[in-house]
This record gives structure tokens, C-alpha cells and sequence, in this order.
């Protein structure tokens, strides 16, 4: 499954994890997918809570070897 935008929230603490990750949906047709890399502790625990509750799906959420994890999420409506 290919991303159609990628986004990078290590750097971000929650909330705002969520919101960019919010906004980066928003631009992306449904059934797209986004690829979103971002740390443990908060930010694994709540982003992919929050957008189920919205509606999109994660495809996956990964841990990387560089501790880092990554996501895809599908934009609801793609089916």
C-alpha cells in the first residue's frame, strides 16, 4: 500500500500530534493513505484512538528499529 503524503510528528507533543495529523487528512481524498511517523508513549497511544473514533482505519502501526513508529491510516470513505 502506497502513501499518498507522509508526515512527520516526532518532534510534536499532543495534542498537536493529532491536530497536524488531522489536517494532513484533511487534504487527502478518501481512501488515500497517510503515512505518519511518530513516538511512543502519548502520541502511539492517542493519534490512532482518536482517528478510529473519526472514522479512518489504520492499516498499520509499526515500530521501526530506530524506536521511531509508523502508521498508515486510510482516509474514511475509501470503500
Amino acid at each position: 500500500m502506497q502513501p499518498s503524503k507522509t508526515l512527520d510528528i516526532t518532534k510534536d507533543a499532543c495534542p498537536i500530534t493529532f491536530v497536524k495529523t488531522k489536517l494532513a487528512l484533511e487534504i487527502l481524498d478518501a481512501g488515500n493513505i497517510l503515512e505518519v511517523l511518530l513516538n511512543a508513549g502519548e502520541a502511539v497511544q492517542n493519534v490512532p484512538r482518536s482517528l478510529r473514533s473519526e472514522g479512518h482505519r489504520i492499516v498499520s502501526l509499526e515500530k521501526q528499529n530506530s524506536g521511531i513508529y509508523r502508521m498508515l491510516v486510510e482516509k474514511e470513505g475509501g470503500q
